[in-house]
């Protein structure tokens, strides 16, 4: 049974940083990211990286956020830099296996104050 557990939320101000961590448990996944919810909008993708450790990120944080990833820990990372009230969220860790079945975590607030 796969699981993953997020770490790393929390309130800031305006223009300070915060580290996600999300550990694996279970498999090698081909793709492991985060994705984020504002309250009344859907969920949408922040940043990803495959197992090779190609990088894809949203517009809205390039530049301020990197993903990083740990493949002998099963361990993705996103450090958010320079972070703006229109970040907060509930952000999630996803995992995609090999075989195409895809998994979230329980999610972690993220609130930035302005």
């Amino acid at each position: 049974q796969v699981q993953l557990e997020e770490s790393g939320g929390g309130l800031v101000q305006a223009g300070g940083s915060l580290r996600l961590s999300c550990a694996a448990s279970g498999s090698i996944f081909r793709r492991m990211g985060w994705y984020r919810q504002a309250p009344g909008k859907q969920r949408e993708l922040v940043a990803t990286i495959s197992s090779g450790g190609i990088r894809n990120y949203a517009d809205s944080v390039k530049g301020r956020f990197t993903i990083s990833r740990d493949n002998a820990k099963n361990a993705v990372y996103l450090q958010m830099n320079s972070l703006k009230p229109e970040d907060t969220a509930v952000y999630y860790c996803n995992a995609l296996l090999f075989s195409a079945d895809n998994y979230w975590g329980q999610g972690t607030q993220v609130t930035v104050s302005s």
